[in-house]
Protein backbone atom coordinates (compact mmCIF):
# COMPACT_ATOMS: atom_id res chain seq x y z
CA UNK A 1 0.00 0.00 0.00
CA UNK A 2 1.64 3.46 -1.05
CA UNK A 3 0.42 6.74 0.66
CA UNK A 4 1.65 10.07 -0.26
CA UNK A 5 4.38 12.39 0.84
CA UNK A 6 2.33 13.78 3.20
CA UNK A 7 2.47 10.56 5.16
CA UNK A 8 4.91 9.95 8.03
CA UNK A 9 6.30 6.77 9.43
CA UNK A 10 6.03 7.16 13.35
CA UNK A 11 5.02 5.07 16.57
CA UNK A 12 1.76 6.22 18.06
CA UNK A 13 3.66 7.88 21.23
CA UNK A 14 4.70 10.35 18.58
CA UNK A 15 1.14 11.24 18.02
CA UNK A 16 -0.42 11.03 21.27
CA UNK A 17 0.27 10.61 24.79
CA UNK A 18 -2.40 8.25 26.49
CA UNK A 19 -2.84 8.73 30.25
CA UNK A 20 -4.99 6.43 33.00
CA UNK A 21 -8.54 8.57 33.92
CA UNK A 22 -9.24 8.70 37.08
CA UNK A 23 -11.11 7.61 40.04
CA UNK A 24 -14.63 9.17 40.93
CA UNK A 25 -16.28 6.85 42.94
CA UNK A 26 -20.25 6.84 42.95
CA UNK A 27 -20.70 8.91 46.38
CA UNK A 28 -18.33 11.12 45.25
CA UNK A 29 -20.25 12.73 42.67
CA UNK A 30 -22.33 15.55 42.31
CA UNK A 31 -24.52 15.81 39.03
CA UNK A 32 -23.40 18.79 37.02
CA UNK A 33 -22.54 20.07 33.60
CA UNK A 34 -19.43 17.40 32.51
CA UNK A 35 -19.75 14.10 31.12
CA UNK A 36 -18.53 11.07 33.38
CA UNK A 37 -16.65 8.82 30.60
CA UNK A 38 -15.89 4.90 31.16
CA UNK A 39 -15.11 2.28 29.58
CA UNK A 40 -18.42 1.53 27.77
CA UNK A 41 -18.71 5.57 27.11
CA UNK A 42 -20.82 8.69 28.95
CA UNK A 43 -21.77 7.22 32.03
CA UNK A 44 -23.01 10.02 33.94
CA UNK A 45 -22.37 13.80 34.77
CA UNK A 46 -20.03 15.80 37.49
CA UNK A 47 -20.09 19.12 38.92
CA UNK A 48 -15.87 19.28 38.03
CA UNK A 49 -14.01 18.41 34.91
CA UNK A 50 -10.61 16.61 35.03
CA UNK A 51 -9.73 17.25 31.54
CA UNK A 52 -10.30 19.65 28.69
CA UNK A 53 -11.89 18.96 25.97
CA UNK A 54 -12.29 17.83 23.09
CA UNK A 55 -11.15 14.84 23.81
CA UNK A 56 -10.73 10.93 22.78
CA UNK A 57 -11.31 8.06 25.30
CA UNK A 58 -10.76 4.34 24.69
CA UNK A 59 -11.67 1.56 27.03
CA UNK A 60 -9.04 0.68 29.56
CA UNK A 61 -10.87 -2.52 31.07
CA UNK A 62 -14.13 -4.80 30.12
CA UNK A 63 -14.97 -2.64 26.68
CA UNK A 64 -11.69 -2.75 24.55
CA UNK A 65 -11.25 -1.05 21.68
CA UNK A 66 -14.12 1.37 21.60
CA UNK A 67 -13.31 4.99 21.36
CA UNK A 68 -15.52 7.77 21.91
CA UNK A 69 -14.71 11.52 20.77
CA UNK A 70 -16.03 14.07 23.85
CA UNK A 71 -16.67 17.50 22.69
CA UNK A 72 -16.83 19.43 25.91
CA UNK A 73 -14.72 19.19 29.36
CA UNK A 74 -15.09 16.05 30.75
CA UNK A 75 -14.01 13.54 33.66
CA UNK A 76 -12.40 10.01 32.48
CA UNK A 77 -12.70 7.25 34.76
CA UNK A 78 -10.06 5.24 35.84
CA UNK A 79 -11.31 2.33 33.91
CA UNK A 80 -10.38 4.07 30.86
CA UNK A 81 -7.39 5.65 29.03
CA UNK A 82 -7.92 9.44 27.64
CA UNK A 83 -5.12 11.69 25.03
CA UNK A 84 -3.51 13.16 27.49
CA UNK A 85 -1.47 15.66 24.66
CA UNK A 86 -2.79 15.37 21.10
CA UNK A 87 0.98 16.69 19.74
CA UNK A 88 -0.67 19.32 17.75
CA UNK A 89 -2.65 16.95 15.59
CA UNK A 90 -6.29 16.91 14.86
CA UNK A 91 -8.30 15.48 17.90
CA UNK A 92 -11.00 14.21 15.97
CA UNK A 93 -8.54 12.96 13.43
CA UNK A 94 -6.92 10.70 16.52
CA UNK A 95 -10.27 9.85 17.04
CA UNK A 96 -10.42 7.76 14.04
CA UNK A 97 -7.37 6.62 13.79
CA UNK A 98 -7.62 5.03 17.30
CA UNK A 99 -10.64 2.88 16.26
CA UNK A 100 -8.27 1.53 13.44
CA UNK A 101 -5.76 -0.48 15.97
CA UNK A 102 -8.12 -3.14 17.34
CA UNK A 103 -7.15 -2.73 21.16
CA UNK A 104 -9.45 -5.78 21.90
CA UNK A 105 -6.49 -7.61 20.60
CA UNK A 106 -3.96 -6.12 22.53
CA UNK A 107 -4.88 -6.60 25.87
CA UNK A 108 -2.83 -7.98 28.83
CA UNK A 109 -2.40 -11.88 29.91
CA UNK A 110 -3.75 -11.14 33.42
CA UNK A 111 -6.40 -12.21 34.43
CA UNK A 112 -8.30 -8.96 34.04
CA UNK A 113 -7.48 -7.77 30.72
CA UNK A 114 -6.73 -4.70 29.99
CA UNK A 115 -4.95 -2.04 27.51
CA UNK A 116 -0.52 -1.47 28.43
CA UNK A 117 -0.38 2.14 27.44
CA UNK A 118 3.13 1.65 26.98
CA UNK A 119 2.90 -1.01 24.19
CA UNK A 120 0.29 1.36 22.95
CA UNK A 121 2.88 4.10 22.43
CA UNK A 122 4.95 1.55 20.45
CA UNK A 123 2.72 0.80 17.88
CA UNK A 124 3.39 1.63 14.27
CA UNK A 125 1.62 3.86 12.45
CA UNK A 126 1.61 6.11 10.07
CA UNK A 127 0.72 9.88 9.99
CA UNK A 128 -0.66 12.42 7.73
CA UNK A 129 -0.17 15.99 7.91
CA UNK A 130 -2.39 18.05 9.58
CA UNK A 131 -3.95 19.34 6.60
CA UNK A 132 -4.91 15.91 5.49
CA UNK A 133 -6.12 14.59 9.14
CA UNK A 134 -8.60 17.77 8.78
CA UNK A 135 -9.83 16.64 5.71
CA UNK A 136 -9.99 12.98 6.90
CA UNK A 137 -11.76 14.18 9.80
CA UNK A 138 -14.01 15.94 7.71
CA UNK A 139 -15.44 13.28 5.61
CA UNK A 140 -15.58 10.79 8.56
CA UNK A 141 -17.30 13.07 10.50
CA UNK A 142 -19.84 14.36 8.29
CA UNK A 143 -21.20 10.41 8.29
CA UNK A 144 -21.37 10.58 12.09
CA UNK A 145 -23.07 13.95 11.77
CA UNK A 146 -25.82 12.55 9.48
CA UNK A 147 -26.26 9.47 11.46
CA UNK A 148 -26.82 11.76 14.91
CA UNK A 149 -29.28 13.74 13.05
CA UNK A 150 -31.04 11.11 12.63
CA UNK A 151 -30.87 9.36 15.93
CA UNK A 152 -32.06 12.58 17.22
CA UNK A 153 -35.15 12.02 15.04
CA UNK A 154 -35.68 8.77 15.80
CA UNK A 155 -35.77 9.85 19.45
CA UNK A 156 -38.44 12.78 18.87
CA UNK A 157 -40.79 11.03 16.86
CA UNK A 158 -40.21 7.70 19.60
CA UNK A 159 -41.07 10.64 22.28
CA UNK A 160 -44.21 11.73 20.51
CA UNK A 161 -45.67 8.29 20.30
CA UNK A 162 -44.95 7.05 24.02
CA UNK A 163 -46.60 10.64 25.30
CA UNK A 164 -49.47 9.85 23.05
CA UNK A 165 -49.43 6.40 24.72
CA UNK A 166 -49.71 7.39 28.44
CA UNK A 167 -51.99 10.33 27.83
CA UNK A 168 -54.81 8.04 26.14
CA UNK A 169 -53.93 4.67 27.65
CA UNK A 170 -52.55 5.36 30.83
CA UNK A 171 -54.11 8.42 32.02
CA UNK A 172 -57.44 7.68 30.11
CA UNK A 173 -57.72 10.96 28.56
CA UNK A 174 -58.10 9.34 25.14
CA UNK A 175 -61.27 10.99 23.01
CA UNK A 176 -64.36 10.87 24.40
CA UNK A 177 -62.92 10.37 27.55
CA UNK A 178 -65.12 13.08 29.62
CA UNK A 179 -68.13 10.71 29.29
CA UNK A 180 -66.23 7.43 30.31
CA UNK A 181 -66.82 5.32 33.57
CA UNK A 182 -64.58 3.18 35.70
CA UNK A 183 -64.38 -0.51 36.67
CA UNK A 184 -62.09 -2.04 39.05
CA UNK A 185 -59.58 -4.87 38.03
CA UNK A 186 -56.58 -6.55 38.53
CA UNK A 187 -54.61 -4.26 37.69
CA UNK A 188 -56.60 -0.98 39.02
CA UNK A 189 -59.48 0.86 37.43
CA UNK A 190 -59.71 0.76 34.14
CA UNK A 191 -62.87 2.38 31.50
CA UNK A 192 -65.93 0.32 31.39
CA UNK A 193 -65.39 -0.99 27.72
CA UNK A 194 -61.82 -1.70 28.50
CA UNK A 195 -60.82 -5.73 28.67
CA UNK A 196 -58.48 -7.45 30.97
CA UNK A 197 -57.11 -9.97 28.63
CA UNK A 198 -53.86 -12.63 28.22
CA UNK A 199 -51.68 -12.29 25.64
CA UNK A 200 -52.59 -15.61 23.65
CA UNK A 201 -55.86 -14.29 23.59
CA UNK A 202 -55.33 -11.34 21.57
CA UNK A 203 -52.80 -13.20 19.79
CA UNK A 204 -53.39 -16.16 16.97
CA UNK A 205 -50.36 -17.66 17.81
CA UNK A 206 -47.75 -17.43 20.46
CA UNK A 207 -44.82 -19.73 19.70
CA UNK A 208 -41.03 -20.19 20.51
CA UNK A 209 -38.44 -19.37 18.35
CA UNK A 210 -36.95 -22.16 16.31
CA UNK A 211 -33.97 -24.02 17.73
CA UNK A 212 -31.19 -24.37 14.68
CA UNK A 213 -27.87 -25.74 15.96
CA UNK A 214 -24.35 -24.50 14.71
CA UNK A 215 -24.75 -27.61 11.84
CA UNK A 216 -27.86 -26.31 10.64
CA UNK A 217 -26.61 -23.05 9.24
CA UNK A 218 -25.31 -22.36 6.39
CA UNK A 219 -27.07 -20.90 2.84
CA UNK A 220 -28.90 -17.90 2.23
CA UNK A 221 -32.72 -18.70 2.58
CA UNK A 222 -33.64 -17.72 5.59
CA UNK A 223 -31.76 -15.06 8.25
CA UNK A 224 -31.74 -16.17 11.78
CA UNK A 225 -31.73 -13.35 14.11
CA UNK A 226 -30.45 -13.96 17.60
CA UNK A 227 -31.71 -12.71 20.71
CA UNK A 228 -29.10 -9.84 20.90
CA UNK A 229 -31.04 -8.67 17.76
CA UNK A 230 -34.01 -7.82 19.23
CA UNK A 231 -33.99 -4.09 20.66
CA UNK A 232 -36.07 -2.22 23.10
CA UNK A 233 -38.63 -1.51 20.10
CA UNK A 234 -36.21 -1.55 17.56
CA UNK A 235 -34.41 -3.81 15.51
CA UNK A 236 -30.25 -4.08 16.38
CA UNK A 237 -27.70 -4.95 13.72
CA UNK A 238 -24.67 -6.69 15.02
CA UNK A 239 -23.08 -7.73 11.77
CA UNK A 240 -23.35 -11.30 12.59
CA UNK A 241 -25.05 -12.93 10.05
CA UNK A 242 -26.49 -16.53 10.27
CA UNK A 243 -28.56 -18.27 7.34
CA UNK A 244 -30.62 -21.40 6.92
CA UNK A 245 -31.39 -23.35 3.70
CA UNK A 246 -34.93 -23.50 2.58
CA UNK A 247 -34.37 -27.61 2.80
CA UNK A 248 -32.93 -26.85 6.62
CA UNK A 249 -36.38 -23.95 7.29
CA UNK A 250 -38.38 -27.25 5.70
CA UNK A 251 -37.01 -29.66 7.38
CA UNK A 252 -36.65 -28.14 10.88
CA UNK A 253 -40.33 -26.95 10.21
CA UNK A 254 -39.09 -23.27 11.21
CA UNK A 255 -41.56 -20.19 11.61
CA UNK A 256 -41.46 -17.17 8.96
CA UNK A 257 -41.40 -13.74 11.04
CA UNK A 258 -44.08 -11.88 9.60
CA UNK A 259 -44.76 -7.63 9.45
CA UNK A 260 -46.15 -6.70 12.50
CA UNK A 261 -44.96 -10.22 14.06
CA UNK A 262 -44.17 -8.90 18.15
CA UNK A 263 -40.57 -10.33 19.00
CA UNK A 264 -40.13 -10.99 22.44
CA UNK A 265 -36.41 -11.45 24.14
CA UNK A 266 -36.87 -14.20 26.94
CA UNK A 267 -33.68 -13.21 28.56
CA UNK A 268 -32.18 -9.91 29.69
CA UNK A 269 -31.54 -7.03 29.24
CA UNK A 270 -34.00 -5.78 29.53
CA UNK A 271 -36.00 -9.47 29.77
CA UNK A 272 -38.90 -9.35 27.71
CA UNK A 273 -38.13 -6.06 25.45
CA UNK A 274 -40.15 -6.38 22.04
CA UNK A 275 -39.85 -5.22 18.76
CA UNK A 276 -42.47 -5.71 16.47
CA UNK A 277 -41.07 -7.19 13.00
CA UNK A 278 -41.61 -5.18 9.47
CA UNK A 279 -40.41 -5.91 6.13
CA UNK A 280 -36.50 -6.54 6.14
CA UNK A 281 -34.24 -7.09 3.09
CA UNK A 282 -34.21 -10.77 3.74
CA UNK A 283 -36.95 -13.90 4.85
CA UNK A 284 -36.29 -14.11 8.60
CA UNK A 285 -36.69 -16.61 11.11
CA UNK A 286 -35.29 -16.30 14.81
CA UNK A 287 -33.95 -18.30 17.87
CA UNK A 288 -35.54 -20.25 20.69
CA UNK A 289 -34.70 -17.69 23.34
CA UNK A 290 -37.09 -15.37 21.36
CA UNK A 291 -40.99 -16.13 21.42
CA UNK A 292 -43.02 -14.82 18.46
CA UNK A 293 -46.43 -13.13 19.93
CA UNK A 294 -48.75 -13.07 16.37
CA UNK A 295 -51.38 -10.27 17.07
CA UNK A 296 -55.22 -11.76 16.15
CA UNK A 297 -55.57 -8.00 14.51
CA UNK A 298 -59.94 -8.78 15.38
CA UNK A 299 -59.11 -8.12 18.49
CA UNK A 300 -55.91 -5.93 18.87
CA UNK A 301 -53.79 -3.04 16.92
CA UNK A 302 -50.08 -4.57 16.62
CA UNK A 303 -48.26 -0.81 17.57
CA UNK A 304 -50.77 -0.84 20.58
CA UNK A 305 -49.53 -4.03 21.83
CA UNK A 306 -45.99 -2.44 21.00
CA UNK A 307 -46.48 0.47 22.70
CA UNK A 308 -48.03 -1.66 25.85
CA UNK A 309 -45.44 -4.36 25.83
CA UNK A 310 -42.48 -2.43 26.58
CA UNK A 311 -43.40 0.19 28.55
CA UNK A 312 -41.94 0.35 32.16
CA UNK A 313 -44.65 -1.60 34.16
CA UNK A 314 -45.29 -4.37 31.90
CA UNK A 315 -41.39 -5.21 31.71
CA UNK A 316 -40.93 -4.70 35.75
CA UNK A 317 -44.06 -7.23 35.96
CA UNK A 318 -42.07 -10.00 33.29
CA UNK A 319 -38.77 -9.48 35.46
CA UNK A 320 -40.77 -10.35 38.40
CA UNK A 321 -42.26 -13.62 36.54
CA UNK A 322 -38.66 -14.74 35.56
CA UNK A 323 -36.53 -16.87 37.07
CA UNK A 324 -33.02 -18.83 36.53
CA UNK A 325 -29.87 -19.54 38.83
CA UNK A 326 -27.77 -18.14 36.24
CA UNK A 327 -29.54 -15.89 33.80
CA UNK A 328 -33.16 -14.67 34.11
CA UNK A 329 -35.37 -16.10 31.51
CA UNK A 330 -39.56 -16.13 30.94
CA UNK A 331 -41.31 -18.90 29.86
CA UNK A 332 -43.54 -18.75 27.02
CA UNK A 333 -46.31 -20.08 29.35
CA UNK A 334 -45.76 -16.86 31.87
CA UNK A 335 -45.75 -14.60 28.43
CA UNK A 336 -48.86 -15.69 27.61
CA UNK A 337 -50.60 -15.56 30.54
CA UNK A 338 -49.80 -11.60 31.14
CA UNK A 339 -52.89 -9.49 31.54
CA UNK A 340 -53.11 -6.82 29.17
CA UNK A 341 -56.07 -3.78 30.02
CA UNK A 342 -57.26 -3.72 26.25
CA UNK A 343 -59.48 -0.74 25.34
CA UNK A 344 -62.03 -1.23 22.48
CA UNK A 345 -60.00 -2.49 18.91
CA UNK A 346 -61.90 1.15 17.40
CA UNK A 347 -59.72 3.36 19.94
CA UNK A 348 -56.52 0.73 19.37
CA UNK A 349 -56.68 1.59 15.70
CA UNK A 350 -57.09 5.75 15.93
CA UNK A 351 -53.91 5.43 18.29
CA UNK A 352 -52.39 3.39 15.68
CA UNK A 353 -53.30 6.11 12.69
CA UNK A 354 -51.77 8.51 15.03
CA UNK A 355 -48.45 6.87 15.87
CA UNK A 356 -47.71 3.75 12.93
CA UNK A 357 -46.21 7.05 10.54
CA UNK A 358 -44.14 7.81 12.95
CA UNK A 359 -43.15 4.24 13.51
CA UNK A 360 -42.63 4.00 10.20
CA UNK A 361 -40.35 6.83 9.47
CA UNK A 362 -38.50 6.34 12.38
CA UNK A 363 -37.70 2.90 10.98
CA UNK A 364 -36.48 4.28 7.23
CA UNK A 365 -34.25 6.81 9.20
CA UNK A 366 -33.09 3.84 11.04
CA UNK A 367 -32.20 1.76 7.96
CA UNK A 368 -30.83 4.73 6.57
CA UNK A 369 -28.45 5.05 9.04
CA UNK A 370 -27.55 1.45 9.06
CA UNK A 371 -26.43 1.85 5.45
CA UNK A 372 -24.20 5.60 6.92
CA UNK A 373 -22.64 3.13 9.35
CA UNK A 374 -21.84 0.22 6.66
CA UNK A 375 -20.26 3.37 4.24
CA UNK A 376 -18.58 4.82 6.98
CA UNK A 377 -16.75 1.57 8.34
CA UNK A 378 -15.57 1.01 4.83
CA UNK A 379 -14.09 4.52 4.19
CA UNK A 380 -12.49 4.43 7.61
CA UNK A 381 -9.26 2.46 7.62
CA UNK A 382 -8.68 3.12 4.03
CA UNK A 383 -8.42 6.84 4.15
CA UNK A 384 -6.68 6.50 7.91
CA UNK A 385 -4.14 4.33 6.06
CA UNK A 386 -3.57 6.59 3.30
CA UNK A 387 -5.37 4.14 1.01
CA UNK A 388 -7.66 6.77 -0.07
CA UNK A 389 -5.42 9.86 -0.74
CA UNK A 390 -7.56 12.67 -0.45
CA UNK A 391 -4.35 15.29 0.06
CA UNK A 392 -5.22 17.17 -2.95
CA UNK A 393 -9.20 17.29 -2.69
CA UNK A 394 -10.50 20.40 -1.95
CA UNK A 395 -12.49 19.58 0.68
CA UNK A 396 -15.21 21.82 3.19
CA UNK A 397 -13.24 21.42 7.00
CA UNK A 398 -16.01 22.09 9.79
CA UNK A 399 -14.84 23.87 13.04
CA UNK A 400 -14.95 20.58 14.61
CA UNK A 401 -12.18 19.27 12.28
CA UNK A 402 -10.77 22.37 12.35
CA UNK A 403 -9.53 21.79 16.23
Amino acid sequence: MATGINWTNCSLGDVVNLKRGYDLPERHRVEGAYPIVSSSGVTGSHNVAMVKGPGVVTGRYGTLGQVFYVRRDFWPLNTSLYVQDFKGNCPLFISYLLQTLNFGQRSGAAAVPGVNRNALHMLRIKKPDLSTQRKIAAILSAYDDLIENNLRRIKVMDDMARSLYREWLVKFRFPGHEQAHYTNSSLGQIPVGWKLQRLDELCSAVLDGDWIETKDQGGSNYRLLQISNIGLGDFVETGKFRYVTQETFDRLRCTEIRPDDLLIARMPSPIGRGWLARKMPWRIITAVDVAIARPDLRRISPVFLLHFWNQPANLAAIEKQSSGTTRLRITRRELCALPIPTPPLDLQEQFSAMTRPLLDLSNILRDKNTTLRRTRDLLLPRLVSGELDVSELDIAISEEADS
